[in-house]
């Protein structure tokens, strides 16, 4: 199987994949806040990719340039999803899902600033397309008729999440083509969880499950393993490719989580934000050519 072949697949494996996750997590960000949410989604992911490493034993050989980039990758993912889900839990699902593609545009840029690697024209128009089409779908058309300028609700906290998040991949490219993917996934997953308990404790923020329902735990445990498989798919993609291919492609994660918001959660949108949400997924299926 071809690497562009298996880069394109490993994509659309990180599109199902936080897709899902993305839904659940702005469901039960709205329940039990973005914190408890995200804290034990990736204590399960964690917990799920020990038990791989555990099993299958990769050889553990760390650079000292990945050893100092672990905690900075940690802590973007972590600021990066922290957003997302504070915007999930005061914002319309389907528009933040829409205005988190652009984590791929800022992936791309760093990528193509930083680590030379470059866009074909066809993919430059996409990126174009996924920035016009997160721009209709983010704003607040009724506040702009009656010439009020104002983003819509968890618009903002979207944006933020998707500056972190898009970082993120590039660091995580590199740590990738260091120490592998399945090393890299662990341990990245083990930085989060310090993260957030160091997190907790400053903020003095409750972390505790008291109150939760059985069915919801079970639940977060589940779309947990979900988004660890999905990291890992990516970083296996990029183990083999290059982030400016696969993170537009994993970025179309909006379709999935939009339509489940919209058939389950009754989310909607106007005509104009639809147009903004189907523009940018054209875009960034067109980025994957």
């Amino acid at each position: 199987m071809s690497v562009t072949l298996l880069s394109i697949l490993s994509g659309i494996t990180g599109m199902f994949g936080w897709g899902l996750y993305d839904f659940l997590g702005g469901v039960f960000a709205k329940q039990i806040g973005p914190y408890k949410s995200f804290f034990w989604s990736q204590l399960a992911g964690f917990a799920s990719m020990l038990v791989l490493a555990l099993i299958t034993a990769p050889s553990v050989n760390i650079p000292l340039t990945a050893a100092l980039l672990f905690p900075v990758a940690a802590i973007l993912y972590s600021a990066g999803y922290l957003f997302f889900f504070k915007g999930f839990e005061i914002g319309n699902v389907s528009i933040v899902a829409a205005t988190m593609n652009l984590w791929a545009v800022f992936t791309m840029t760093f990528a193509f600033i930083f680590m030379r690697q470059r866009l074909t024209t066809i993919q430059t128009l996409g990126v174009l397309m996924i920035l016009a089409g997160v721009t209709l779908a983010s704003l607040n058309w009724s506040e702009i008729r009656e010439r009020k300028f104002q983003l819509s609700a968890g618009v903002r906290e979207a944006i933020a999440g998707a500056f972190f998040f898009g970082i993120y991949w590039n660091v995580s490219e590199v740590i990738v083509e260091e120490v592998g993917w399945l090393v890299s996934t662990t341990l990245i997953k083990f930085g989060i969880v310090v993260f957030m308990i160091l997190f907790s404790a400053l903020s003095k923020r409750e972390m505790g499950l008291k109150g939760i329902t059985s069915k919801t735990i079970l639940l977060m445990f589940i779309m947990g393993a979900i988004e660890a498989g999905a990291v890992a798919a990516v970083n296996y993609g990029l183990g083999i490719g290059d982030a400016i291919l696969i993170t537009p492609i994993a970025s179309a994660l909006s379709i999935v989580t939009i339509l489940l918001a919209i058939i389950f959660l009754k989310d909607k949108i106007t005509r104009i934000q639809a147009a903004g949400v189907a523009t940018a997924i054209i875009g960034i299926v067109i980025t994957g050519f």
